[in-house]
């Protein structure tokens, strides 16, 4: 199911068969690249997520979510993007040959976008090795891998490297934009050329390369994210920190931060704040564009802090305090192991 919302932004590729784009896309060619791309493309795995009806994010992103993802050690562990595997409660994984084996949901990070999981046996394919976002640059020619092997691997270029701020409460201080966008973006690969994952695949987006002449593309998270928090990841199933959260969809239009939708007895609703309010101030300091909000709020305290947010409604500025929450508290979580 895939989903489309504000900002032109789709989470979800969530298709496993080929892509009639997939027709027609550049192909890579494996002889002029610096590394053995075809020792790397059996770690890619097609992951199905069953998920309860009654889940939070069902309504957005559905109860059954296909995608991809990425081997990173010998023991079976599974780096994906963490909508695919939010809130489930079985995970099937397809390996390369075919294999069907199950997995377990091991952690979700809503800080990175990030989801590890973990076959149930550890399995005989060479994981892909680790890079980060530095071994990328704009305009460098790069590798979008799907499962599926060298069918479903598109050739493309890395178009920008900037900040990325969603309306979901999410922010990236860098992230990697590529075009061609992949079909089958979810969880994908990015291979630099090194021959290391840069990034794991997360959106669709229309302004891959912004301005007066923007492209369609793909957004990845950086790889290097995850080696700071993978410990805490295995340990609890989530990071440490806990952000304050306020159930609040907001867009960036002209300048402003403007409320477009509202989670049902979120925080932010149960509040007062309503769509089309336009956001100016977190507790008293001017709000200058969507990632500017987030930061303001992430350091207004932990979770359950009371943040005052400065709205302006029908011409009127209003004082209104909301009593935040920890996003977690939404959400059915992966135990411990």
């Amino acid at each position: 199911m895939a989903i489309e919302r504000a900002n032109g932004h789709k989470p979800a590729g969530l298709l496993h068969m080929l892509h009639p784009t997939m027709l027609s896309a550049p192909r890579p060619k494996p002889e002029s690249l610096g590394y053995d791309l075809e020792a790397l493309l059996p770690a890619m795995i097609l992951l199905t997520a069953h998920i309860p009806e009654d889940a939070y994010t069902a309504p957005m992103l559905g109860t059954e979510r296909t995608g991809n993802g990425v081997l990173i050690d010998d023991q079976g562990l599974i780096l994906t993007i963490g909508y695919l595997i939010s809130e489930a409660q079985k995970v099937h994984v397809n390996l390369s040959g075919g294999r069907t084996v199950d997995a377990e949901i091991v952690a979700y990070d809503y800080h990175t976008g990030f989801g590890l999981l973990r076959t149930h046996r550890p399995v005989d394919i060479a994981p892909m090795p680790l890079g980060a976002a530095r071994d990328v640059a704009e305009g460098d020619a790069v590798v979008v891998a799907a499962y599926g092997g060298m069918g479903h691997a598109l050739a493309g270029a890395v178009v920008s490297k900037r900040p990325f701020a969603g309306y979901w409460e999410y922010m990236l201080e860098e992230a990697i934009y590529t075009t061609p966008p992949h079909p089958n973006w979810s969880g994908t690969a990015l291979i630099a050329p090194n021959g290391r994952m840069a990034g794991i695949g997360s959106l669709f987006v229309e302004d891959a390369r912004s301005g007066a002449a923007a492209v369609s593309g793909n957004m990845f998270v950086p790889a290097d994210l995850l080696p700071p928090i993978q410990d805490e990841l295995l340990r609890r199933g989530r990071a440490a920190d806990t952000r304050p959260y306020l159930a609040m969809y907001s867009t960036e239009a002209y300048g402003r931060v403007v409320v477009t939708s509202l989670s049902a007895k979120g925080p932010a609703e149960r509040a007062g704040i309503k769509p089309g309010d336009v956001i100016v101030t977190v507790n008293g300091t001017t709000v200058e564009g969507l990632g500017d909000l987030y930061r303001k709020l992430w350091k207004a305290g932990p979770a359950g802090s009371t943040v005052s947010l400065g709205v302006v409604r029908d011409g009127k500025l209003r004082e209104i305090a909301v009593q935040s929450r920890d996003r977690y508290d939404f959400l059915k979580t992966p135990r411990p192991h």
